[in-house]
């Protein structure tokens, strides 16, 4: 495992751990709830991934680290909820780490569903880096809003999908030129500025609405 394998793996289960405790906190469950979300946030995503190239039992089950991981950071984030003190700008700075922690585990995660992908397969250009990265990068979200009863985010908000699926493809495209380092940064740097750029400036994708009926004035006839 490369020190930027490593680096990235972390970094996404921390991210994503802390999304999902977030997620469950918002929605007022009890400790064993917020666990579960923390660790399929952190972890459903590489484990689809693992089980898509062939790598049965999942990492996460073999290697606990990961899920003890996130199991603590559910419980530094119930222990830090619980000694809180909201105030007004408690909801803004609430959504302020939710969407670092999700971006990071987005990024994070793309970077190394994509890597799996070149090393499952080094003939493998574009298709199947890219769909690895973006499952690696949303699966666990999207476990996540189900189990929250919420429309899972990649269907629904702004530019998330299409930010995992630039991020994976820029670092496809980068790969024949640039060292692995270079292009995992590369990539992870591409999902995070599509992220921030989506959050601040409010970009969204076209959503269909059906046209509504011309209305017509009546007068009234006295």
């Amino acid at each position: 495992m490369s020190i930027t394998w490593l680096i990235f793996e972390t970094a996404g289960t921390v991210a994503f751990a802390l999304s999902g405790s977030l997620v469950a906190l918002s929605r007022r469950m009890d400790i064993f709830g917020v666990a579960v979300l923390a660790s399929l946030t952190a972890v459903g995503g590489g484990m689809i991934r693992d089980v898509l190239i062939g790598a049965v039992p999942p990492r996460a089950l073999t290697n606990p680290v990961w899920l003890v991981l996130a199991l603590a950071v559910a419980a530094l984030s119930c222990a830090v909820f619980a000694l809180a003190r909201f105030s007004r700008k408690s909801r803004r700075v609430f959504s302020f780490f939710y969407n670092l922690s999700d971006t990071v585990g987005l990024a994070a995660f793309t970077v190394t569903g994509a890597a799996a992908g070149f090393s499952t397969s080094p003939q493998a250009r574009i298709v199947l880096p890219v769909m690895l990265g973006l499952l690696t990068g949303v699966g666990g979200g999207v476990m996540r809003d189900l189990l929250a009863r919420r429309v899972p985010v990649v269907l629904k908000a702004d530019v998330y999908a299409l930010a995992s699926i630039g991020g994976a493809l820029a670092a496809c495209l980068a790969r024949p030129h640039l060292s692995g380092t270079q292009t995992a940064w590369l990539g992870f740097s591409v999902v995070a500025a599509l992220r921030v750029c989506a959050i601040v400036f409010g970009w969204q994708l076209y959503h269909p609405r059906p046209r509504r009926r011309a209305k017509f004035a009546v007068e009234r006839k006295g």
